[in-house]
């Protein structure tokens, strides 16, 4: 296997592997677009109202082939990203602020653990230190400077409750329009019902400030369906194997074709 910029027993693949991870996206994206500076910027340079899932897609793409992919598939993510951010300004903001990479990056670390300990298992607080420690190289690669980072994970706990308590992250009206279209997007594949449950798993995930924020239902009936979520999905990942639980399976790597497909690589 070609190495990569991560150690496959890392913490890092560990959680980043778990196909269950796909079910925190809705989450990450509505984060990031409670920011009203990165709302705006998603809003005004991409094609996000017409086709939400693109984003999530990409970032998704993104975080796989850093994490998951050999050194120069890393490498050559990151300058993808860079490059496509380095033409996102508008009035009062620009996708390369060092503020706003920190949060959009926050958001993927944050929701990658708090999915992983909600439905595959709950990490040792060493395990959390670790990851924090770990993850930051996806941001330092996405031009985050190291002394923007907080230095410890209860450090990040603590960043992520001012940014929402006392900094520039609000629901604003903007965020809520995009919002319709994470939790009601238009796929032709999915009726509407289907997304009924991935929207209480969706709602569940976010912090309740943000909850509130948005005016996402939280009633009894969402509310049960949640903890039976939460009490159902774990034992249902512990007994699927492998080939179906993770990808890319341990000891592989990630590479994608001149086509812009993923495969993997021993």
């Amino acid at each position: 296997m070609r190495s990569g910029l991560f150690e496959d027993h890392s913490i890092t693949r560990r959680v980043n592997r778990e196909n269950i991870l796909l079910l925190g996206g809705g989450r990450a994206l509505l984060m990031q677009l409670a920011h009203p500076m990165v709302a705006a910027g998603v809003d005004e340079h991409s094609d996000f109202r017409a086709h939400p899932i693109r984003r999530l897609r990409r970032t998704i793409r993104m975080t796989m082939a850093i994490v998951f992919g050999d050194r120069d598939t890393a490498l050559a993510a990151a300058r993808g990203v860079n490059q496509a951010h380095a033409k996102v300004q508008g009035p009062g903001y620009r996708a390369l602020d060092p503020d706003l990479l920190l949060w959009v990056y926050a958001t993927l670390a944050d929701t990658a653990l708090v999915t992983y300990e909600a439905f595959v298992q709950r990490l040792l607080p060493r395990e959390r230190e670790e990851f924090h420690q770990e993850f930051k190289l996806l941001g330092e690669l996405l031009g985050i400077p190291s002394d923007r980072f907080p230095s410890t994970v209860s450090d990040f706990d603590a960043y992520l409750e001012q940014m929402v308590s006392e900094g520039p992250v609000r629901v604003d009206a903007r965020a809520r329009e995009l919002a319709e279209q994470i939790m009601r997007p238009r796929v032709r594949l999915l009726p509407g019902p289907v997304m009924i449950p991935l929207n209480v798993v969706t709602t569940g995930l976010l912090t309740p400030a943000l909850r509130e924020q948005y005016g996402l239902p939280w009633g009894p009936g969402q509310q049960r369906t949640y903890r039976l979520a939460l009490k159902v999905l774990p034992r249902v990942i512990a007994l699927t194997p492998p080939l179906l639980r993770v990808w890319p399976r341990p000891g592989r790597s990630i590479v994608f074709t001149a086509s812009g497909r993923a495969t993997t690589t021993s």
